[in-house]
């Protein structure tokens, strides 16, 4: 720096010409109960002088954000609340489409042998709470992918383009779901399921006999569907509340030291 430093502290100000020095009336400002010395602020002055003048050799001083598993579990507990939204909609419409008695309110047909291929979220609550956080995951992440594959065969049986196109808009969701848990899942150290999660793929099962079985098993694949996200939102609800949020971290890295 090339402005000299004075030797030592100057004295006070003198009062401006004219200017009384009682005419103040109000009392300086008094400093806490550790009081500096002109001693002590001139050894601080000087200690942040010469930092300065060596900033370039100091540790660089870093402030990054990590995005780990609490920021990754929020994000999916959100996308699977807004799949439970969109399926809503959808569902009214796609009933609409088969016609009576599947979009009449108080149908509850008993669950067909046929239906069994669709995953099923009918399971105990307390035996599925006592599941560890990586197996739930786990079954999730299976079913998720088994459910897709049946809605994408649904996809290309339907007659209007307008369900159509809520069909590929719902199975792009999906797949996001999908995509979300696997990371979750990786952010928490698990390994993502292997295999087959349940029967062969949809693509090779034979087809209904009838109408009237292909359209229950449109219906069990939605009411399903709705059961798997309902738990689902419960299952991330929790999780993101054992796992801390993301924090800020200072990351030091050293310039030749």
């Amino acid at each position: 720096m090339g402005a000299a430093v004075p030797g030592r502290c100057a004295g006070p100000l003198p009062a401006r010409p004219g200017t009384p020095e009682h005419a103040s009336s109000v009392p300086a400002p008094r400093l806490s109960r550790m009081e500096l010395r002109a001693g002590d602020s001139w050894g601080i002055f000087t200690f942040l002088c010469a930092a300065l003048c060596n900033l370039p050799a100091l540790p660089a001083l870093n402030c990054s954000e990590e995005l780990g598993a609490g920021q990754s579990i929020q994000q999916t507990y959100d996308l699977t609340r807004y799949l439970e939204h969109q399926l809503r909609t959808l569902a009214g419409t796609y009933l609409n489409y088969l016609g009576p008695p599947f979009n009449e309110p108080d149908f509850n047909p008993p669950r067909l042998a046929r239906a069994e291929r669709v995953p099923s979220a009918t399971v105990d609550l307390d035996l599925w709470r006592g599941l560890t956080d990586n197996a739930r995951l786990a079954a999730n992440y299976r079913a998720y992918s088994r459910l897709l594959c049946y809605l994408r065969v649904l996809d290309g049986q339907v007659g209007t383009a307008e369900l159509r196109h809520r069909l590929a808009h719902f199975c792009a969701s999906l797949q996001g779901l999908v995509l979300s848990i696997g990371g979750v899942m990786s952010s928490l150290g698990y390994p993502l399921p292997t295999g087959p999660a349940g029967p062969p793929a949809p693509p090779g099962t034979p087809a209904a006999p009838n109408d009237f079985l292909k359209k229950m098993d449109d219906f069990w694949l939605l009411k399903e569907l709705q059961t798997w996200l309902w738990r689902s939102a419960k299952d991330f609800n929790r999780l993101k509340k054992k796992v801390p949020p993301a924090v800020v971290t200072l990351r030091l890295e050293a310039r030749g030291f």
